[in-house]
This record gives C-alpha cells, structure tokens and sequence, in this order.
C-alpha cells in the first residue's frame, strides 16, 4: 500500500501505525469502575424469585439505598425475577449471579414515566429502557446471568409492524401513528425535545439498556437476549466498557451494541447474534445529530465474534455528529445470515465527517454481501436528497482473510461528488468472491498486496 510516511525525531510511521499506536493509548485511558465492598441483595428488599411477582420496587430500592450509603453491589440471587424498568445510581454495580434471570415484563405501563433517549437517533421522550440511567457516574451490569427482556413475535416486536414481526392486521403499529414520519418533522424543524413526547399510543419499542450522559460504564460477562429494540446502547456519554458479554437477540432492529455519541469506548471478546448490526457506532440523526455535535470518537473493538446480523461492524446511518478513531482488530465473523463485515452507511440528510477507520487482522468465514461495504445512499429512496454531504476518508482494512461472499469491496459515494475519499486496503485474501469490486463516485483507492479468487489484485486510482 502506498501510505504517506512522516518522519519524527528519526522515527518513520506510516499513517496506519501511528493510528493504532493511538488506539493503544485510547485503550490505557479506559479505565474500570470501582465499587465498594458491600452487597445489597435484592431479596433482603422483598424480591421473590418465583418469575410471576413484579419486583421493580424491591430492585429499584436497593439501587436507591446502595447509592445513597456510596455504593457497592446489588445482587440479583440465583433465581428468576419479573421486573419493569430499572433505574440504575452512581457507583452501583448490578450483578447477577450465574443461575439468575431478570426476565422484564412486556406490559408497556410497567416502563412509565417517560424519559429522554434517541429513537433511532432522534431525539425524544419515550418508554424507559428495561435498564437506564441518566447522568450517573460508576455504574455496572455484571455477573453470569441472563437478562430477558421477553421481545418476541407476540410482545414488543409486532409494533414494528410486518408479518415476520408477529403484527396482525388491526393490531396497533408504529406505523399506524407514522412514527418515523413524525420524530423527522420534529427534527427537521428542530420542536424543542421535551415536546417530543411519544410513549403510550405511539408503539416505539424501548431499548433494552441505555445510559444517558453517564461516565465510566461496564457490562461484563451475562448473556442478554430478546430485546424490545436496540440491545446495549450507551449514549453520550465516556468512558465504556462492554467485555464478555453475550446477545442472542433477533428481532427486529435488535442491534447488539449501539454505542452513540459517547467517547473512548473498549467492546472485547463479545458474542453477537443479532437481528440487525452486531455493533452499530452512532452520532445522531440529521439535525439533532449536528446540533448536539458529539461524535462517537475512540472506539476499540477486538476479539469479538459476530455471526448473524446487518453488518459485523457498522458506522451509521445516524452518524451526522461524526465519527473518528475506530479500531477493530481480532475478530470473527461468520455466517451466511451476516450481510456485510465492516459496513459504512449514510446519505446526504446526515452530513458529518467519518474520519479514521481502521480495520486489521479480522477472519470471516462467510458474508452475505461484502466485506467492506461504503454506502451514501442508504435509506436515500425513504428519506429523499438532503443538502449536508457526508464525508469518509481514512479507512484501512489490513490482514483481511475470507472464504465467501458476494463481493469483496462494494462502494458508492454521490455522484459528482468526490465526498468518498483515502480508502486503503492491504494484505487481504478474499476467496468465494461471486461478483467483481464495486467501486463507483469514490475518490482515491489503494489496493495492494490483495489476492481475490487465487489471483493478484492491485491498483490506485
């Protein structure tokens, strides 16, 4: 690959090793939460572990009594426990053992009042998330147990609407209250967000956990399943970590993780088999997205293993804060029900800057798709033309190894607009490739040292 080289005090590096030894100095600025040693267990609150009583008030008690002593762990025991929203306090980690399940109630009163959150980027009041926070400091879900949050063809997924979704004609839908329709208007026209109060009447799913303006984040080691929308979403806030932990959820917009908005994030040794993207990288929509301006900036994300899914790896489409410094190394991906590995989506509603993406050393088996996908008109024919160009540039994929998929490079820019540009790819072997590279409206491309189908594949325009 042909990189440009700078010299400094005798040291030559390319542009690719001097990102990846920032990604080495983000990854030493993620630190962990600490908490105190004390347990609250949530039975000694009045939690019955039989499945069928609603503990919300015992669970949320020993959050409130554990914060307000300054912190330490809140157990969830061996056993199985109905719940409704949950409203995590600083310095509180929520830990459930091995052999506990928190299995969350589909009533949608059960997730009242309303609180603030992005609905797919915009900016609104909804249904609590089964789990959620709001400008909390040191929190955590830990322990090997499972959260289940009950999304299925029969609860939360019909309000998508759609037949797959289990939505039976004469049944309510967001699309009976065109939903979507609605939340642009009011970004569009930029109605003050506490006006934007959607809940009851307007079939938004809540996301399984997210946090809201908090700072140093954990989830580690449980297995989560079955969510409503969006499984794990972090969202403007700084300092994550999301290390061991499994999603088995495949309904409909069950991204895995969705970090949006937030700043020096570290996701390791996850398992992701999801009904849309694995992991989803975010910065608000159109825009609530430019008006907040917080990119999804210093993200890490290694020894992951991605099987069905959108795309492996995504950034956008609600991506119109910007988005910089993204590292993905180690990981596996695999599956014939996995669209694309590393997926970059937008259009010209969304604007931003994607700036530094770098991708090395990831092992997938099959794709649907492509490997490395780029699409700037995603969603173009529901949404319209916008007047705020997107813009990519610095992307390295490096030590790249396939087995099949339909194409191996697959990117559209805008016409007439170079606003796709620096797209490098190096040292990769892409075998099973059905169709040739797609490379239309991009600016410069390197591609060297590649091998696709057995045989050499190298050029710069």
């Amino acid at each position: 690959m042909l990189l440009t080289i700078f010299c400094i005090k005798g040291t030559c590096q390319s542009n690719e090793q001097k990102a990846w030894a920032l990604a080495d100095s983000i990854s030493r600025t993620i630190t962990e939460p600490t908490f105190r040693d004390k347990v609250y267990n949530i039975i000694d609150f009045g939690a019955i572990a039989d499945g069928k009583t609603k503990n919300t008030s015992a669970i949320n008690a020993a959050i409130t009594q554990c914060s307000k002593d300054g912190g330490g762990q809140v157990l969830v025991a061996n056993g199985k426990f109905l719940t409704g929203a949950i409203h995590m306090k600083s310095n509180v980690d929520l830990h459930i053992e091995a052999s506990a399940v928190l299995l969350f109630s589909t009533e949608p009163t059960d997730y009242l009042p309303l609180v603030r959150t992005r609905w797919e980027g915009d900016d609104c009041y909804n249904y609590s998330p089964l789990i959620y926070a709001e400008g909390q400091t040191n929190i955590a879900v830990t322990g090997r147990g499972t959260l289940d949050g009950q999304g299925s063809t029969e609860n939360w997924w019909p309000w998508k609407g759609g037949a797959r979704n289990g939505w039976i004609k004469g049944t309510p839908s967001q699309l009976d209250r065109n939903c979507r329709p609605l939340l642009k208007k009011y970004n569009d026209t930029q109605v003050p967000v506490e006006k934007r109060q959607m809940g009851e009447g307007y079939y938004l799913r809540p996301q399984f956990i997210s946090f809201i303006h908090c700072q140093n984040i954990k989830f580690e080691d449980f297995t989560i399943k079955n969510s409503p929308f969006w499984v794990l979403h972090p969202l403007l806030s700084e300092n994550v970590i999301v290390r061991n932990v499994t999603v088995n959820s495949e309904g409909p917009n069950n991204d895995g993780c969705d970090p949006e908005s937030c700043k020096n994030v570290l996701i390791e040794n996850c398992t992701f088999n999801t009904g849309d993207d694995c992991i989803a990288l975010k910065s608000g929509r159109d825009f609530d997205g430019r008006r907040e301006n917080a990119p999804i900036e210093n993200v890490i994300i290694r020894d992951c293993f991605m099987r069905k899914g959108h795309g492996g790896v995504s950034l956008g489409s609600e991506i119109s804060g910007g988005c910089k410094n993204i590292f993905v190394e180690n990981c596996q991906m695999n599956s014939p029900e996995l669209d694309r590995a590393i997926l970059i989506k937008t259009n010209n509603s969304r604007g931003g800057t994607t700036d530094g993406v770098y991708v090395r050393n990831i092992v997938v088996g099959e794709v649907k798709d492509a490997i490395l996908s780029i699409n700037c008109s995603y969603h173009i024919d529901t949404e319209g033309e916008g007047k705020f160009l997107p813009h990519i540039k610095n992307v390295y994929l490096s030590n790249v190894t396939s087995k099949k998929s339909t194409y191996a490079i697959w990117l559209d820019g805008i016409k007439d607009e170079k606003c796709v540009n620096s797209i490098h790819v190096e040292n990769c072997i892409f075998s099973g490739v059905k169709q040739p590279n797609q490379i239309k409206n991009i600016g410069k491309v390197t591609i060297r040292n590649v091998i696709m189908n057995g045989e050499p594949l190298n050029s710069e325009n």
